[in-house]
């Protein structure tokens, strides 16, 4: 049977892993606040040297002083993301898991938009 999306149901657009959460300061410390279903915010980094597509993951807009900075949508899967970000379309996402892998934060998300 096919599952009708209403209008309040964010629509899933990708999957992935945080990328880059090794290369973020104090992770650790702050890792313990983190709760699976937790809505995390995403903002472009249109400037970045790296990747032309570059969105961060943040847990809060990064005008809020408890914001903590995670890490990035994986290159080469973020392209879309940006693009929608760029258009002003609501994209956020959704903490699925979280564990340590030594000493690499494994952050799995969900990205969704919102119509």
């Amino acid at each position: 049977m096919m599952k009708i999306v209403t209008d309040s149901e964010p629509l899933v657009l990708l999957e992935c892993l945080v990328a880059g959460t090794s290369h973020r300061p104090n992770l650790e410390k702050h890792e313990p606040e983190l709760k699976v279903g937790q809505a995390l915010q995403l903002s472009r980094e249109a400037d970045s040297k790296y990747d032309d597509w570059a969105v961060q993951v943040h847990t809060a807009p990064a005008t809020d002083p408890a914001n903590v900075w995670l890490g990035y949508l994986p290159e080469g899967r973020n392209e879309t993301v940006a693009r929608l970000l760029d258009a002003g379309k609501h994209v956020t996402a959704r903490l699925n898991h979280k564990s340590w892998e030594t000493d690499w934060l494994h952050l799995d998300i969900e990205v969704l938009l919102h119509e």
